[in-house]
């Protein structure tokens, strides 16, 4: 047997298991803050500005960079990944648990502060799982595998997005979150079977090693023009999608769909082509390269936004809503894929914690900061020309493209 069916073989087993039950454990917290709490605050009786502006409690995800270094510097007793994870997951599970026994119309203020909990140990959690899986993967594995994580990132939707929102259509709210909160147990049992990563150099050995170096590292390597550039198109290739999809639950909403028909039909046909579109993407992009692939996968990521401008002329029709959120869903699927790839590759494997941390909570800031106004913007342009406005806003990560990943390098 070649080398190379020996990676193939190991890639299609195991590593591929793991990167499918991180993906899922990253997912669900997040999940569960832009598609759950939605609907259960609609359902409160607050305004989509109120909605809008609960975006915020994400800010953990944008700064997460910030005690990033402090996963890479400690070792706890299951290790310097496992140890942290089965913290942050234990947590999360008992947060998430919590929620349904609050009363959003009388403890709104609790709620934010649990919400921003779950966002907290959420972001501490992708850091080190997103580290685990840049050091578990080898250079040729980081499509596909990395594929797979998204895929199961998005997989992971169904639950609060789906299920969680069915059962709401005929349980109590403490009821639906416990369900939910218990669908971090799969994580939880991965971290405590699988084994830490074999590292091809020490990890910092200071808080100043941990801290500066990875930044020093970076800029030395691509130098500070390029490094802002790449850090400038990280915080620009996926906002115009990021808006586009924030309020997509109060939206189906405003249209008339039921809870019901948001969980079997919009949920499902966007998990299922989201998925379509990161197992197409993952292949497609072992032949087109890192480069291509973001240049193909983000025009039709760009241009599928305008589906949910479809969906506003059209109005209440089930047809027209499968459709619409599949096609956008399906390109968002490709776009991601590309892109997470490509964070993957500007790491240096010896920095993984803070220079994946520092990337993705750049993406992560369109998500929650803009995210946070998307509720002005709807009242402002109505939703038709809201989505029209997240298509142009994607234009220029498109431009960096030039300069970031060209076309024919």
């Amino acid at each position: 047997m070649t080398k190379t069916n020996i990676q193939w073989k190991e890639l299609l087993t195991k590593k591929i298991i793991i990167c499918f039950f991180t993906g899922f454990t990253s997912g669900l917290p997040l999940f569960i803050l832009i598609s759950l709490f939605p609907a259960w605050l609609v359902e409160s009786g607050l305004d989509l500005k109120a909605i809008g502006l609960f975006a915020l409690i994400q800010l953990p995800y944008a700064w997460k960079f910030i005690w990033a270094p402090l996963f890479d510097r400690f070792t706890l007793a299951m290790g310097r990944r496992r140890g942290w994870l089965i913290i942050f997951q234990t947590i999360l599970l008992f947060l998430i648990s919590l929620c349904g026994f609050i009363d959003p119309k009388s403890q709104i203020m609790t709620i934010a502060v649990v919400s921003l909990g779950i966002a907290f140990f959420s972001a501490s959690q992708d850091v080190v799982i997103d580290a685990y899986r840049r050091e578990l993967l080898l250079d040729p594995e980081l499509g596909l595998g990395n594929a797979v994580h998204v895929n199961a990132y998005k997989f992971a939707s169904l639950v609060p997005g789906s299920l969680s929102l069915i059962l709401a259509d005929f349980f109590s709210w403490e009821f639906v979150f416990t369900i939910t909160g218990l669908f971090m147990i799969p994580g939880i049992i991965l971290t405590i079977l699988i084994s830490e990563p074999k590292l091809k150099s020490a990890p910092p050995k200071t808080m100043k090693e941990a801290i500066v170096d990875p930044f020093k590292e970076f800029i030395g390597r691509k130098g500070i023009r390029n490094a802002l550039l790449i850090l400038l198109f990280i915080f620009l290739y996926k906002i115009g999608d990021s808006m586009a999809t924030a309020l997509a639950t109060p939206f189906y909403l405003d249209l008339g769909f039921s809870m019901t028909e948001i969980g079997i039909i919009a949920k499902n046909a966007g998990l299922w082509t989201s998925i379509a579109g990161g197992i197409i993407g993952g292949v497609w992009m072992v032949k087109l390269g890192i480069n291509r692939a973001l240049w193909i996968f983000g025009l039709l990521q760009m241009f599928a936004t305008l589906s949910f401008a479809w969906l506003a002329t059209v109005g209440y029709d089930n047809t027209v809503l499968a459709i619409t959120v599949g096609l956008e869903f399906f390109a968002a699927g490709l776009g991601t894929t590309a892109f997470v790839a490509f964070i993957a590759k500007t790491t240096n494997p010896k920095y993984t914690a803070t220079q994946f941390a520092l990337f993705t909570s750049l993406a992560s800031v369109p998500r929650t900061f803009t995210n946070a106004s998307t509720g002005y913007f709807v009242d402002f342009f109505g939703w038709y020309y809201f989505f029209v406005f997240c298509f142009l806003l994607a234009i220029p990560g498109m431009f960096l493209l030039f300069k970031i990943a060209p076309w024919k390098k």
